[in-house]
């Protein structure tokens, strides 16, 4: 089963930036899912999950700026990232969970004027 991102990319502070996961209905369909990332030098870090009912919980460090959601239709999830900061910059990593942990390629965003 493979997890597929997208919508990396460099932003100025303050901009906003849509990631988005997609994989199959059938994984989809009874996943937790969630997005991680990481930063150079540092551990990867839990930033927002969704459950598969969709009970949604973010990291303290962008709650207000971050909003992850369900597409039941194209069976993906998003993360809306909006007033973004330098230190968002990191490695945006793709998770579902299940009996088994899957992880995406990850994708690369960067805050920086």
């Amino acid at each position: 089963v493979q997890l597929v991102e997208s919508g990396g990319g460099l932003v100025e502070p303050g901009g906003s930036l849509r990631l988005s996961c997609s994989t199959a209905k059938r994984l989809f369909d009874v996943a937790n899912m969630a997005w991680y990332r990481q930063a150079p030098g540092k551990q990867r870090e839990l930033v927002a999950g969704i459950t598969a009912r969709g009970r949604t919980n973010y990291a303290d460090s962008v709650k207000g700026r971050f909003t992850i959601s369900r597409d039941e239709t194209n069976n993906t999830i998003y993360l809306q990232m909006s007033d973004l900061k330098p230190e968002d910059t990191a490695v945006y990593y793709c998770n579902a969970y299940t009996q088994n942990i899957f992880w995406g390629q990850g994708t690369q965003v960067t805050v920086s004027s």
